[in-house]
């Protein structure tokens, strides 16, 4: 089974400089997803799609065929601090709304996002730390039986 790490970066940053950052955080080859001979694609090739739509960390980035035994929120961790912005990752919940923020530090936080289907795919606007001092966050909610409860900050050298 091919893994897939699905991740959105601050601001609109060219696809060409995705996988610059990415080859150097991860020190591996990364190829455009697109128009790639499957059969030509060097061993431990990171294969990964770039698009773009409006909204806040408006550039997706899909990574394909990620190394074996490379911990995602370390290697996004990596990528942040190398592109120099932040980025966000899905978290454990299922819940669309709710993401793990890196820093462009590598500092890694659980937040939330009002998130708006469109013809454009998914927006996400309004940003909020998610913290017990919200009431959508206490209780039994599914922040709570994530893995990254509420309030929970890992810094940048943890997350390396």
């Amino acid at each position: 089974m091919i893994e897939l790490w699905n991740w959105r970066t601050e601001g609109r940053v060219a696809a060409s400089e995705i996988r610059l950052a990415l080859a150097d955080a991860l020190d591996v080859p990364v190829l455009p997803l697109g128009g790639v001979d499957l059969a030509r694609v060097p061993s431990g090739a990171l294969l990964v799609d770039v698009w773009h739509r409006p909204g806040d960390f408006p550039s997706s980035v899909d990574c394909y065929g990620v190394p074996a035994g490379l911990p995602e929120v370390g290697a996004v961790a990596a990528f942040a601090r190398r592109l120099g912005r932040a980025c966000l990752l899905p978290d454990d919940t299922l819940d669309a709304g709710r993401h793990l923020l890196v820093a462009a530090d590598g500092t890694i936080r659980p937040v939330h996002h009002d998130v708006r289907d469109t013809e454009e795919g998914e927006i996400l606007s309004e940003q909020r730390l998610c913290t017990v001092l919200s009431p959508r966050c206490r209780g039994w909610s599914p922040c709570q039986r994530s893995r990254w409860v509420p309030d929970s900050v890992i810094p940048a050298l943890a997350a390396a």
